[in-house]
C-alpha cells in the first residue's frame, strides 16, 4: 500500500527558504505544495485554495478544537496552520507534499507523522546576513523587519531539532543540498 511523504522546510525570514521550496517543486512537479490556512485578510492578488485557505478566526479555532489542523501558530496576530484533510489525502494516496512553514509547526508535523516527515532547516550564514537580506528586499517596513529579527534566536534554537540543517551561503548549492536530502527521503521506506 503506498504511503505518502512529507518534506518540511523551515527557516528564519530572509534565509532563502521560499526560493528553495520553489526550486524543489520545479524539480518534483508531481509533489504537492501544502497551502496553509490563515485568518489574515486576503490580499488583492491572492486566490483561495492556491495562496491560502482564508478562514475567519472562529472557523480556524473550531478546526483547532476538532483536530482539523496538523499544526498551527499565531504569528503577528494572525493564525496560520496546515489542514489535516489536505495532508491526509497525500499520505493516503502515496504522494509527497512540501511544506514551507515556521519551526514550531514543523516540529508538530514531525510529532504527528514521525518517519513519514523529514524536517529541513535552512539558515543564512549569520544573523547579520538575515537582517541585510530582509532590508535589501524592501518588502517590509523597518518595524516588520525588527519583529522578524526578534524571532531569529528562537528559530535557530528550534532548528537544532530538525533532521537536517542546510546553510544557504550559496543558493545553488543550498538547492542542490536540499534536493539530495529530498531524493534520499523519497526513496526510503
Amino acid at each position: 500500500m503506498p504511503h505518502g511523504k512529507l518534506i518540511v522546510l523551515s527557516a528564519p525570514s530572509g534565509s532563502g527558504k521560499t526560493t528553495i521550496a520553489k526550486a524543489i517543486l520545479q524539480h518534483y512537479p508531481e509533489m504537492k505544495f501544502s497551502v496553509s490556512a490563515t485568518t489574515r485578510p486576503r490580499r488583492l492578488n491572492e486566490t483561495e485554495g492556491r495562496d491560502y485557505f482564508f478562514l475567519t478566526r472562529a472557523e480556524f479555532e473550531s478546526r483547532i478544537v476538532h483536530g482539523g489542523l496538523v499544526e498551527h501558530e499565531e504569528i503577528y496576530g494572525n493564525l496560520y496552520g496546515s489542514l489535516k484533510s489536505e495532508v491526509d489525502k497525500v499520505i493516503a494516496g502515496g504522494g509527497s507534499m512540501l511544506f514551507d512553514i515556521d519551526v514550531k509547526g514543523a516540529l508538530s508535523i514531525k510529532r504527528m507523522y514521525h518517519n513519514d516527515a523529514v524536517l529541513i532547516f535552512v539558515q543564512a550564514p549569520s544573523v547579520e546576513i538575515i537582517e541585510e537580506r530582509l532590508s535589501r528586499r524592501k518588502t517590509e517596513d523597518t518595524e516588520t523587519v525588527k519583529r522578524r529579527m526578534e524571532r531569529v534566536p528562537m528559530e535557530l534554537e528550534f532548528g537544532k531539532q530538525f533532521d537536517f540543517r542546510v546553510i544557504n551561503d550559496n543558493l545553488e548549492q543550498a538547492i542542490d543540498d536540499v534536493k539530495q536530502i529530498v531524493e534520499r527521503f523519497l526513496l526510503s521506506n
